[in-house]
C-alpha cells in the first residue's frame, strides 16, 4: 500500500481508518513518499502540483506506527541526498524502536533539480552522495565504535543509541531504474523498489539488475535481494497480473490507489485488492 501520506488521505482520522483497514485486510506494508518542496510552477518531471499536500514520510509513519501493530512501515522513497545522514539515522532508529522493528528505509537519489537546489544539495554527484550516506548510516547503526570518513560526511568518537531493533540496522530498500540506482540496490540494499506500467517494464529493469549484479559485489550480510514492484498504470491489478509478477520474482507487489482524491474510494480500492499478494 503506497502513497497515503498525500492529498485527500493525509488527515488524522482518514490515516487511522485506512491504516487499520489495511492491516485488518492483511496488507504487509505501508509505504510513504517524500518531497520536502516541489517546483512552482510545476515542471514536466514533477509528480505533483506544488500545492498538493504531502506529509513528511517519517512523521506520517510515526503516526501510523502508533495505530497499527503488524504492518511494515516503509519509506517509498526518502530522497536521500537532501537528508543529513546522521539525523536521518537517528530518526529511523527511533521509529524502528517505537514500532517494534517494523521499519524499512526506502531511499532514492532524487531527480528534481529545483527541489534539491532549494534544500542546498547539488544535483551533480547525488548518486555518490547517496552511496556514502548509506555507508555512514550503516556504520552508525552497526559499529561498536562508529566512525566514517568520506567526501560528504565524516565523523568519529561519537555514538547514537538506541540502535535499530535489527542487529544489522533497518532494512534498506533502494529505489530507481538508472544504472547507478541498480548498482546501489545490489551493493547496499536488502531490497529494490521499482515501478512502471506493466510486466515489460519490470522485465527490462530485471535485466538491468542482473547486469548490475555482474558489476558490483553484494555483501553476504544483505542476503538475497528482495524485489518490490509498484504498478503505476493502470493502478488496478488482477490476480493474473499478480501471478505473472510472482513468476518473474516479485516478492512484494505494492498497490497505489491513485488519484487519492477521496478516502472512501481509497478504502474501496484496498478492499478490492486485498486478496492479491502484497
Amino acid at each position: 500500500m503506497a502513497g497515503l501520506n498525500a492529498k485527500a488521505t493525509l488527515g488524522p482520522a482518514d490515516t487511522v481508518r485506512l491504516a487499520r483497514l489495511a492491516e485488518e485486510l492483511g496488507y504487509g506494508s505501508w509505504w510513504a513518499g517524500d518531497h520536502v518542496v516541489l517546483p512552482s510552477p510545476r515542471v514536466p518531471d514533477s509528480p505533483m502540483e506544488a500545492t498538493d499536500p504531502i506529509l513528511d514520510p517519517l512523521v506520517h509513519l510515526g503516526y501510523v506506527a502508533a495505530v497499527t501493530e503488524r504492518i511494515e512501515l516503509a519509506t517509498g522513497i526518502v530522497i536521500l541526498p537532501q537528508r543529513n545522514p546522521l539525523v536521518l539515522a537517528k530518526q529511523v532508529a527511533s521509529l524502528d524502536v517505537l514500532s517494534g522493528g517494523r521499519v524499512a528505509l526506502g531511499v532514492g537519489a532524487g531527480y528534481l533539480e529545483p527541489e534539491l537546489t532549494a534544500v542546498g544539495v547539488p544535483l551533480a554527484r547525488r548518486g555518490a552522495r547517496s552511496d556514502e550516506y548509506l555507508d555512514a548510516m550503516t556504520a552508525l547503526w552497526t559499529q561498536p565504535a562508529p566512525a566514517f570518513h568520506g567526501e560528504f560526511v565524516s565523523f568519529d568518537h561519537v555514538d547514537a543509541h538506541p540502535r535499530p531493533v535489527r542487529a544489522g540496522g533497518v532494512k534498506i530498500v533502494v529505489g530507481g531504474h538508472s544504472a547507478g540506482a541498480l548498482r546501489r540496490a545490489v551493493s547496499r540494499g536488502h531490497g529494490w523498489f521499482g515501478n512502471g506500467s506493466g510486466v515489460a517494464d519490470l522485465e527490462r529493469h530485471l535485466v538491468g539488475l542482473r547486469r548490475a549484479a555482474a558489476q558490483v559485489d553484494r555483501p553476504a550480510r544483505l542476503g538475497r535481494l528482495e524485489i518490490n514492484w509498484l504498478q503505476l498504470n493502470p493502478v488496478e491489478l488482477t490476480e493474473a497480473d499478480a501471478r505473472r509478477y510472482a513468476e518473474l520474482g516479485v516478492d512484494r507487489l505494492v498497490v497505489y490507489p491513485l488519484p487519492l482524491d477521496d478516502p472512501a474510494e481509497v478504502a474501496d480500492f484496498l478492499k478490492r485488492h486485498a486478496d492479491l499478494p502484497h
